[in-house]
């Protein structure tokens, strides 16, 4: 009787860790205009160059070669959808202080990566972009200050190219999917608990994508490093979710991942060819 009693326990927990991953399965938009293309982290980048990331030459070089591109949004202080990764300005600018702590004026006195290159908009790409290649918008949303998404969405509503968007942070997605469903969603997720500075339960829950159920997300963006992970693995075997790899760093990292992801975003090295094909 207790093991008939043990065994009805776990099948329920096994239900409700599958229902608790699982991603979009109906109504999905097509992906296939995304795939077949390697995309350039923050632009065909080299900060020691003068095309350092999140940059406008970055992002002209991707566009030439035939590359996909993966950018990140934040705003500034004044509201404008700016285009820039980090949570400070001190890597990349050498100034203290976040990007919403400045309005776009004041952060165009600042240079990316010790060159002639300033912060730029995210209209200014999307002129650029023109719908020559796939984009893969990562959205910064600190906390619960989702502001990004409805401003970053109006203007993609305008936007002819494809793309899709992603963010590490649920509420983004959930925003997608309460205000513009059609959109390609994706969920952004790493091994969080290997570091000290990511511990609690909801860096477990992102880690492990329990918040699918929720945010429905069109695909699993993973650190590459951790590709065997259980709940990564079965979004793509079992829901047939699109799989996407960050960040590869050499053609033998991206070899070694066509086998557990479909989409692939790269950085450090320029692939031999664009595509994957």
């Amino acid at each position: 009787m207790f093991f008939i009693i043990l065994m009805s326990v776990l099948a329920f927990l096994l239900v409700l860790y599958l229902l608790a991953i699982m991603p979009r399965m109906t109504h999905k938009p097509d992906h296939t205009p995304l795939q077949g293309v390697l995309y350039a982290h923050r632009g065909l980048h080299d900060n020691e160059s003068d095309a350092p990331e999140n940059s406008m030459p970055a992002f002209r070089k991707a566009v030439e070669a035939g590359f996909g591109i993966e950018l990140d949004l934040q705003l500034s202080k004044d509201g404008k959808v700016i285009i820039f990764h980090d949570a400070t300005l001190d890597r990349v600018c050498g100034v203290t202080g976040k990007v919403a702590d400045y309005t776009y004026e004041e952060l165009q006195e600042f240079r990316l990566c010790g060159t002639e290159e300033r912060i730029p908009l995210f209209s200014d790409f999307l002129k650029l972009a023109d719908g020559k290649v796939p984009l893969i918008v990562e959205l910064k949303v600190e906390w619960r200050d989702i502001a990004v998404c409805p401003a970053a969405d109006k203007l993609l509503r305008e936007y002819q190219g494809v793309y899709c968007i992603e963010s590490f942070n649920p509420l983004a997605l959930l925003w997608f999917k309460q205000n513009h469903r059609e959109v390609i969603r994706g969920q952004l997720a790493d091994k969080f608990t290997r570091s000290p500075e990511f511990h609690g339960i909801l860096y477990e829950l992102l880690e492990n994508l329990l918040l699918n159920c929720i945010t429905k997300p069109d695909f699993i963006a993973y650190n590459h490093y951790y590709a065997k992970g259980i709940s990564r693995r079965i979004c793509r075997k079992l829901y047939k979710n699109m799989a996407v790899a960050w960040t590869i760093k050499s053609e033998g990292e991206l070899e070694n991942a066509r086998k557990s992801f479909d989409l692939f975003i790269f950085d450090s090295f320029i692939p031999s060819k664009p595509d994957i094909n």
